[in-house]
């Protein structure tokens, strides 16, 4: 700490400092476009998009990092790239985006309450489908082996919760109501990222929609459990679930990577595991071909009730994961 020295200036010096400043006439300030902040969810990855015009930068905060853009002056003006880094880039186009850092395609960045297009929606108890697209909804109704209804669709209702659509034509009158919400089918289990109402010439119906993989895409999972065990003190067992279908991770002592694929019914594939081949403390070891087999026997994932990802077999729970705060990127 530094010690405080008062600074006296002398009054007759103040004094000439005031008449100058009230004498003088002061230069315009110059005008200065303000920023403009916008918020995405990239799947899991939630980032806040700062313009600032005069200095033509696109900032992007997300967990404990911050990237700065500059236009991409070879394509449009919605494109930014890094600096001496073409591998990562932010794309706008209308209100959703895509990122890209370092070669990772992150998914369909949207703001709060915007859809993926086209956005997919179902229900099966009773069953039905709707298809939303270019102000289209396709519609399979419930209870019906007709051929799927084409009606002219209009966006009615959009903010932060969510978005409604209505369509109209031939004595069909349909409402579709989304709400960015955790949604689990009552039959099936599988789980959705949006809770969904159909609603049909008056009768409604309730499903889920939008794309499972925005579930657990975009973040990087904390193992904090591993087979009802715990994990090894200040050990680190992670996953991420990448573009192109590839997961990754630390697995204690080494680093793995594989192939994942989500089934039917909230079912998961993971396959082709492969480490590096660091030797650790035999502990580390252990815990570490535990977690592997826990990866290659998987056959469920879910998200639990505080967000946590699980990953179970038919008969049992296999490990539990928290989003981490920090970027490994």
């Amino acid at each position: 700490m530094y010690p405080h020295h008062a600074r006296l200036v002398p009054v007759v010096a103040t004094a000439g400092l005031l008449v100058s400043a009230c004498t003088s006439s002061p230069s315009a300030p110059e005008s200065k476009v303000p920023s403009v902040v916008s918020q995405y969810a990239c799947g899991q990855l939630h980032i806040r998009v700062t313009d600032d015009p005069d200095r033509r930068l696109l900032g992007i905060d997300y967990r404990d990092k911050r990237l700065l853009l500059k236009p991409d002056n070879s394509a449009s003006r919605e494109i930014f790239v890094a600096p001496g880094d073409t591998t990562t880039r932010f794309r706008r186009q209308g209100e959703q985006a895509e990122l890209t850092i370092r070669g990772e395609t992150f998914p369909e960045c949207l703001p709060p309450g915007a859809l993926e297009r086209p956005f997919t929606a179902q229900g099966s108890d009773p069953i039905w489908q709707a298809h939303v697209s270019s102000a289209v909804l396709v519609l399979s109704p419930p209870y019906e082996d007709q051929q799927s209804l084409r009606l002219p669709s209009e966006l009615v209702t959009a903010n932060r919760h969510g978005r409604e659509f209505v369509a109209e034509a031939s004595g069909t009158r349909a409402t579709l109501t989304v709400a960015n919400q955790l949604c689990q089918d009552p039959v099936t289990g599988a789980q959705y990222p949006n809770q969904v109402r159909l609603t049909i010439n008056g009768q409604s119906y309730q499903g889920c929609g939008g794309n499972p993989l925005r579930l657990i895409r975009g973040a990087e999972w904390v193992v904090d459990d591993l087979a009802a065990e715990g994990i090894i003190d200040r050990s680190r067992l992670t996953l991420r679930f990448m573009d192109d279908n590839r997961i990754a991770g630390q697995a204690s002592c080494n680093r793995y990577t594989g192939r994942y694929q989500l089934t039917d019914e909230g079912g998961i594939d993971v396959s082709d595991l492969a480490t590096t081949r660091m030797a650790c403390a035999p502990a580390l070891m252990a815990q570490e071909a535990r977690f592997i087999e826990a990866l290659e026997r998987a056959s469920r994932v879910r998200i639990g009730p505080h967000g946590e990802l699980l990953l179970f077999t038919s008969e049992a729970g296999l490990l539990s994961a928290f989003q981490s705060d920090h970027d490994t990127l």
